[in-house]
């Protein structure tokens, strides 16, 4: 993490200034902000650029340290350019289940590059499914695959029940982006992590289902 590349400058760069310019220009952010309403209107463009607003500088923060911790290991396997192309479809994955799950919803809005970093830390769970992480207020070392199956089954949970003023489903719609088109990118995981990728498979599945059933 000591030297950071360009290209993680360049994106965590244009999330601050678009950010900071959303927090002083309300009629900027309501331009650009992902808006279902909108989007049906012909706004795709509200598809990408509302992945580099957000709601405050906490929010900011919290999505661009987490990229900060993740996105050189994804480069350190893929390069800059497979890691953009990474990056910015998870974005528009993520964007994409918003307006599928919540098409009717009119008014619903929401930015971030949430969905956009859950598809980094997906990606960085494939190539290291063994590497621990450490959480907030857990004091114990996690393994990344488990959990990376949690985050998506808390996120399920969070989709279903309404939890909290947060865009779980862009989270999810994130990590499957970036599951999809890291495999395509790295068809060599195949062969290392075949079980890994199997387990993380799961709760895609589970939402697939449940989604099939009308349970969502």
């Amino acid at each position: 993490m000591g030297n950071l590349d360009i290209v993680i400058i360049v994106i965590i760069g244009a999330n601050i200034l678009i950010s900071l310019k959303g927090f002083n220009d309300f009629s900027f952010f309501e331009k650009y902000k992902f808006n279902i309403g909108g989007i049906r209107r012909g706004e795709q463009l509200r598809m990408l650029t509302s992945g580099f607003l957000h709601v405050d500088t906490m929010h900011l923060f919290f999505n661009m340290f987490t990229l900060y911790i993740f996105a050189p290991l994804v480069i350190g396997y893929l390069g800059n350019i497979k890691f953009l192309v990474v990056y910015f479809a998870s974005l528009l994955v993520g964007n994409l289940f918003s307006f599928v799950f919540h098409k009717e919803e009119y008014h619903y809005s929401a930015v971030g590059a949430s969905g956009a970093v859950s598809g980094i830390i997906y990606a960085g769970i494939l190539f290291r499914p063994d590497m621990s992480l450490y959480l907030m207020f857990i004091p114990i070392p996690i393994p990344a695959y488990i959990f990376g199956i949690g985050y998506l089954l808390y996120s399920i949970f969070g989709m279903k029940n309404r939890v909290g003023n947060i865009g779980h489903d862009a989270h999810f719609g994130g990590a499957v982006g970036g599951y999809i088109v890291t495999l395509i990118l790295a068809p060599w995981l195949f062969q290392e992590n075949l079980l890994m990728i199997g387990l993380l498979a799961v709760p895609i599945i589970i939402l697939f289902v449940l989604q099939r059933l009308g349970k969502l």
